[in-house]
């Protein structure tokens, strides 16, 4: 069965660091690109960052550069997303997304390349 799961969500105070997991059961991610996505309520689902499948490459949205950062571990076939200086306005569900291929590049929008989606882990940033 073909599975994607977050976790690592939780509550964190402004300026705090969360470390989120996404690991994908069923199948290799060594030829699928990960991406990340977050959704608020009321807002569109925004693309936040990706991995190629070769890890040869990442993309970010330019207004989470430097806050954020993904990384990819192939023995266990997960991808991790780093956000430090979290503020209240990253308060979300975050999803994480697998497109096969997309060794050079991917896209961080919610494109139909992503064809396998999690669940969602929440995020909640506040005092």
């Amino acid at each position: 069965q073909v599975q994607l799961v977050e976790s690592g969500g939780g509550l964190v105070q402004p300026g705090g660091s969360l470390r989120l997991s996404c690991t994908a059961y069923g199948f290799t991610l060594d030829n699928y690109a990960i991406g990340w996505f977050r959704q608020a309520p009321g807002k569109e689902r925004e693309g936040i960052s990706c991995i190629s499948s070769g890890g040869l490459s990442t993309n970010y949205e330019d207004s989470l550069k430097g806050r954020f950062t993904i990384s990819k571990d192939y023995a266990k076939n997960t991808v991790y997303l780093q956000m430090d200086s979290l503020k209240p306005e990253d308060t979300a569900v975050y999803f994480c997304a697998a497109g096969l291929g997309l060794t050079y590049f991917c896209p961080t929008t919610p494109d139909p390349k992503y064809a396998y989606w999690g669940q969602g882990t929440q995020v909640t940033v506040s005092s």
